[in-house]
């Protein structure tokens, strides 16, 4: 693992602040706070910090509509998340995208969308754009295993072989889609193993072993800069949560989802810390009071701004160009 000490807080941080934000939201949408719908991604949070800590300062994102980890690490502030789930002018799509729709440019994070698999062919035309116009930097198209069957993923992966475009599919398969296993929805063992029909690169890791993640991204992020093209990287991992906060997870066992409470990626984590002398429980659990009050300090700050809202006028103005 990498020992150095402020690259594991820094690691530590990510994975606590996605967990303490999936938590808060989860609270305002039980005191109807929030409206709509949300998709949390509780127990995921290393398969969201080990991709992002190895991304370099002009490399986009296209997350999914369970974006909101892969937000909060590539940079977004939290504040600017829960105004946009409150329909705040403060939100990060001026509140009208809502918690599947939260883009920012400022930390090349083209956003989600609810249409599953849409943002695939987005991240490839960010790659073709790159390579075309001789850009730096690389693209990562995220999806989920129940995207893995869409044909979005299969033409871009298909179109970024053959013209070795500078982007990285990362799938991260929480073994669920909706309702549905993936086990039974896939007809290849692991969707690493459709790389080889593109001519390109295909790895399952751990997605649970924040390490793991990181080493495997470091890895293929490098042969695609390298100019060798695309890359296929899954990642393997559990959303402890339902699908949607309306999913009372019905199709699973207890014991299935006690099997992987004990494999939660941020108490693995934790311990292998503890283990290799690199932090004390003190330490982390400093670290973890942190970021719990300073995900309710922005949540508060958001509710209390939260009457601030576009004008129907401003809406429009932002929907539609001159």
């Amino acid at each position: 693992m990498n020992k150095d000490r402020s690259f594991c807080i820094r690691a530590l941080t990510l994975m606590y602040s996605s967990r303490f934000f999936e938590e808060k939201t989860e609270l305002l949408f039980r005191q109807g706070l929030i409206h709509g719908t949300t998709h949390l991604a509780n127990g995921q949070e290393a398969s969201q910090a080990g991709l992002c800590m190895a991304l370099g300062d002009k490399d986009w994102i296209v997350p999914t509509h369970r974006c909101h980890g892969f937000t909060i690490c590539r940079g977004s502030s939290a504040y600017s998340m829960f105004s946009e789930m409150f329909g705040s002018s403060h939100g990060l799509a001026k509140g009208l995208g809502g918690s599947m729709h939260m883009p920012d440019k400022d930390h090349l994070n083209l956003g989600s969308s609810a249409v599953v698999g849409s943002g695939i062919p987005l991240a490839t035309g960010i790659a073709f754009d790159m390579k075309y116009n001789g850009k730096e930097g690389l693209s990562v198209a995220i999806f989920g295993d129940g995207a893995s069957g869409r044909g979005s993923l299969h033409e871009s992966m298909n179109l970024a072989s053959i013209w070795k475009l500078p982007v990285l599919f990362y799938c991260e398969n929480n073994l669920y889609g909706m309702s549905a296993p993936s086990s039974a929805m896939i007809s290849v063992p692991h969707v690493a193993d459709r790389a080889q029909a593109y001519n390109m690169p295909g790895l399952t890791v751990d997605g649970n072993d924040f390490d793991a993640v990181h080493e495997a991204c470091l890895n293929a992020l490098s042969y695609i800069r390298e100019g060798n093209g695309p890359y296929l990287l899954e990642v393997m991992t559990y959303r402890t949560k339902g699908h949607s906060k309306s999913d009372r997870r019905l199709y699973r066992s207890a014991e299935e989802e006690e099997r992987w409470a004990q494999r939660d990626p941020i108490m693995l984590y934790e311990n292998k810390l503890i283990e290799n002398g690199i932090l004390t429980a003190d330490e982390i659990s400093k670290i973890r009071n942190s970021c719990f009050e300073d995900i309710e300090k922005q949540a508060s700050k958001a509710l209390e701004d939260s009457s601030d809202r576009l004008t129907e006028q401003e809406a429009l103005d932002l929907v539609y160009a001159p």
